[in-house]
């Protein structure tokens, strides 16, 4: 069964700018099963992984996390109660 496109508007948060987007069509979902692991390491070891992580990373896996990040940032918003259109997410 084909899923019909969802169509959504948010502003992202950034530390360095505040960029409104266009408008971001959801043309097609995967569900994906993680486990989010705590971890414990020496910080070379972290900086080692860091820098592995950044040489594989696609442009799609930062879209994944930006947009993550972005409707993390709406739901745990203060103003969740009243929330202005610019932070609002119509599913079209």
């Amino acid at each position: 069964m084909k899923k019909k496109p969802k169509t959504t508007t948010t502003t992202l948060p950034s530390s360095e700018v505040d960029p409104t987007l266009p408008i971001i069509k959801i043309v097609s979902e995967e569900e994906e099963m993680h486990v989010k692991l705590g971890l414990e390491m020496e910080d070379e070891t972290h900086k080692m992984l860091v820098k592995w992580g950044k040489e594989v990373a696609s442009d799609e896996d930062y879209i994944n996390i930006a947009i993550s990040d972005g409707i993390k940032h709406l739901i745990s918003s203060d103003n969740s109660d009243s929330l202005n259109k610019e932070d609002t997410l119509p599913l079209v």
